[in-house]
């Protein structure tokens, strides 16, 4: 069994900074991608930033230059830095990961159960 729990969350003003961390547990043969999605009230989950298995990273245009993914291999982990944090990032933010759980190659996406994040002053 795959668990992705995200942690970090909470309420900050127009202009803080607030960090997420990610960390996948159980039967991990290999992770492909890990990234993070959110999902404001009425609107579609939409895709923040996601890092490949070699590296690379990919972000929304809204949040380019403000906000950093970061992944520890060994720990399985996956964290966003949010900088500049405005009240359009107000959301609730998911982190998924695509894995191999069984050892045969083929990858799945498990997602976490989501933690607010609320900016405002």
């Amino acid at each position: 069994q795959v668990q992705l729990v995200e942690s970090g969350g909470g309420l900050v003003q127009p202009g803080g900074s607030l960090r997420l961390s990610c960390v996948v547990s159980g039967s991990i043969f290999s992770i492909n991608a890990m990234g993070w999605y959110r999902q404001a009230p009425g609107k579609q989950r939409e895709l923040v930033a996601v890092t490949t298995r070699g590296g690379g990273t990919n972000y929304a245009n809204s949040v380019n230059g403000r906000f950093t993914i970061s992944k520890d291999n060994a720990k399985n982990t996956v964290d966003l830095q949010m900088n500049s944090l405005k009240p359009e990032d107000t959301a609730v933010y998911y982190c998924n990961a695509d894995l191999d759980y069984r050892g045969n190659q083929r990858y799945y996406r498990f997602w976490g159960q989501g933690t607010q994040v609320t900016v405002s002053s």
